[in-house]
């Protein structure tokens, strides 16, 4: 069937955290919400009609996890990326970050390190933290517009200082964001198994959160990082979802494959006490995702592409002060504000106050992330043309 994007959807009245809750984070009930990433999208009709048939049975109890529904995610994982998943390495939780955390704190004790790349997904920060962990950070590299890792950065992390009250703590773990959250980036082979050679030489486990990994946009592939090698997927845990794919991060159920057997059974001892199995309508919509959602899909990428192609063009010719970096997968675009000589809190409140449109500020993503926000560009083209033309009014009326 053919999906109609342009369609708007009013949202409000839903409970939808990013339009009813606009005033609360925002503080301005005016304000174009184009932040948190969920789409304005309604579902593919299979998902839609998978949950209206499993309301229907009315008896809404503990719930356990399908064969089916295993055999539904083996089989997507070796169509889209020819990886060999086995059933018992595949574990289900209620959202992504809540694996995080569990898998920090199985695998990290007080005082270590766990290494992330800013400006990166901001509740990676307070997963570490709130393990009592430190965090440090393998920078990436803004080049051309463009960024890339900074390997030889990456490696001296792992290098003793001169300075023994600087000597860092034990670096255990990695999160490893890919497609990246903020700026876009899709590693190549190249990069992850350079990458990975590093970290399981230094007996660093990667943890892999891998959420966004079917928004990936022409010219461009997603490798799993556990499907490089047997010697990558023992060093990793993978956390995937339909949630970003499919628009149904409401319903709380991830992914977790642990090919490793001794790191799945910390990680299950720890999930044991921290987490419950997700709810009976995020399974039957990741199943039906999975099965059916292909021909949804296929359209949204077509529209999505053409929302960014809309979107660059727009700011390239009419807020030429501002910069997109051009993402290679995800649907959030990270714009570069810097030529507007502002400091993070300035151009925050010139975004809300002025602009009146609601993005991520970039700063929340780490140091790097300051003078740049994050936009959100999923939604009808009216609702994206809508935004842009209040931000270039509002830079206009400054230059």
């Amino acid at each position: 069937m053919k999906y109609n994007f342009d369609e708007v959807v009013n949202r409000l009245g839903t409970g939808s955290l990013k339009w009813d809750g606009v005033g609360l984070i925002f503080g301005d009930k005016d304000i174009l919400p184009m932040w948190i990433a969920d789409m304005d999208f309604k579902v593919a009709k299979p998902i839609t009609d998978a949950i209206l048939k499993r309301a229907k049975h009315a008896i809404y109890g503990y719930t356990t996890v399908s064969d089916s529904l295993i055999s539904a995610v083996i089989d997507r994982l070796k169509l889209k990326y020819n990886w060999d998943v086995k059933p018992e390495w595949i574990i289900f939780t209620p959202g992504v970050i809540p694996a995080l955390y569990t898998a920090i704190k199985a695998l990290v004790s007080v005082g270590d390190s766990v290494l992330i790349q800013e400006p990166v997904y901001y509740p990676f920060f307070s997963v570490i933290r709130d393990n009592g962990a430190h965090i440090v950070s393998n920078d990436l590299k803004l080049i051309n517009n463009h960024y890339e890792i900074d390997f030889d950065d990456l490696e001296m992390k792992f290098l003793p200082k001169k300075d023994l009250l600087s000597e860092p703590s034990r670096i255990k773990a990695m999160i490893l964001c890919n497609p990246h959250n903020p700026v876009g980036r899709v590693y190549t082979k190249e990069e992850l198994t350079k990458m990975g050679e590093i970290l399981i030489k230094n007996e660093v486990v990667v943890i892999s959160d891998e959420i966004h990994c079917e928004i990936v946009y022409n010219g461009h592939r997603h490798i799993p990082f556990a499907s490089i090698s047997e010697e990558f997927a023992n060093n990793s845990i993978t956390c995937m979802s339909g949630s970003k794919t499919f628009n149904i991060a409401g319903l709380e159920t991830s992914i977790i494959i642990i090919p490793n057997e001794k790191l799945r059974k910390r990680f299950i001892e720890v999930k044991g006490r921290l987490l419950s199995t997700p709810n009976p309508f995020g399974l039957v919509a990741t199943e039906s995702a999975f099965r059916y959602g292909d021909e949804w899909l296929s359209q949204l990428l077509e529209y999505l592409e053409e929302n960014l192609r809309f979107l660059i063009d727009y700011v390239e010719k009419r807020i030429p002060k501002v910069k997109v970096i051009k993402p290679e997968g995800t649907y959030l675009a990270w714009l570069d504000f810097r030529e507007l000589g502002m400091d993070e809190y300035t151009l925050s409140e010139f975004l809300r106050k002025k602009a009146k449109v609601g993005l991520d500020d970039g700063y929340v993503f780490g140091k790097s992330g300051a003078g740049f926000a994050r936009l959100n560009f999923a939604c009808p083209r009216v609702i994206l043309e809508e935004g842009l033309r209040r931000i270039e009014k509002a830079v206009k009326e400054i230059i």
